[in-house]
């Protein structure tokens, strides 16, 4: 059963006495041990491994996260509800933990719109009790219709039918640094040629002031002005994936069906000297 991208504060609260209710908590393990949503587990990892998009890349990231999916007590058939601090503050984190669990097989998965600032904001209960929960063997069923690797987004660059949507902020995109973290985290600065740029942040808007996803009508106006309609094939790609998942939720969100998500982005692109890249 498909369950809706987007679960609020209230709805969380509703189903979270359920047994097949499982909550993720992306935040550090500093920040998860102080307080979080009661019998969240916390799984960091879900925001800081780093995919490669070949074969054995892929491969490792599913053994890797089965493994730890499994650790948590997850075996992929529960309703499971991912969240971050703030959708604008974690670089997408709880985004990238959906687009994850969607590939690996997991149809019931959603994010806390708005994050755990909305769960506080609703004025409801939080712990600092780590639950104890049993290991279960989860079960891969990949979905790779959703993954865009390196020789797939390569390919696209003379299919300009396939939108190259380049989300990341707005110094990594006029090529001043090369990544979120460190300016020269990665070796190269730039652009995947013919790229088009929406920086992640638009899609969202304060709601007494906590960022959530705009309305599908102003997503859609904001996706016309780089030629992107409902009827369009979207590759997106940030740094690592995460700013890339939480744009795709949103133009899912909106209407735009064929939203792909490269996954490995700027991180292996840009390590890869025999790769073209476009520059201001």
């Amino acid at each position: 059963m498909e369950v809706k991208p987007l679960l609020t504060p209230i709805k969380l609260a509703e189903i979270l006495p359920q047994k097949s209710t499982i909550v993720i908590d992306t935040r550090t393990s500093e920040e998860y041990a102080v307080s979080h949503i009661p019998g969240a587990v916390n799984i960091r990892d879900i925001f800081t491994y780093l995919a490669a998009s070949t074969p054995l890349g892929l491969l490792s990231l599913q053994s890797h996260f089965a493994a730890s999916l499994g650790a948590a007590g997850i075996s992929g058939v529960e309703q499971i509800v991912i969240y971050e601090d703030a959708m604008n503050s974690g670089y997408g984190q709880s985004c990238r933990g959906y687009f994850l669990l969607k590939y690996l097989g997991c149809s019931q998965v959603s994010v806390l719109h708005g994050g755990y600032q909305a769960w506080l904001a609703a004025g409801l209960p939080t712990t600092a009790e780590v639950p104890n929960r049993d290991k279960k063997s989860f079960s891969i069923n990949i979905d790779s219709s959703m993954m865009v690797t390196t020789e797939e987004m390569l390919q696209a660059l003379d299919r300009p039918e396939i939108i190259k949507l380049d989300v990341r902020d707005t110094d990594e995109w006029m090529g001043v640094s090369s990544s979120p973290y460190e300016v020269d985290f990665c070796p190269r600065k730039g652009r995947i040629p013919g790229a088009v740029w929406i920086e992640w942040y638009r899609m969202m808007v304060s709601h007494s002031g906590i960022l959530m996803f705009r309305s599908s009508e102003e997503i859609l106006e904001i996706c016309k002005s780089v030629g992107i309609t409902p009827e369009s094939t979207v590759y997106v790609y940030c740094f690592k994936g995460s700013r890339a998942s939480n744009t795709l939720i949103a133009l899912k969100e909106a209407g735009i069906r064929d939203v792909r998500n490269y996954f490995s982005s700027w991180n292996e692109w840009s390590r890869d000297p025999s790769l073209p890249i476009e520059s201001v």
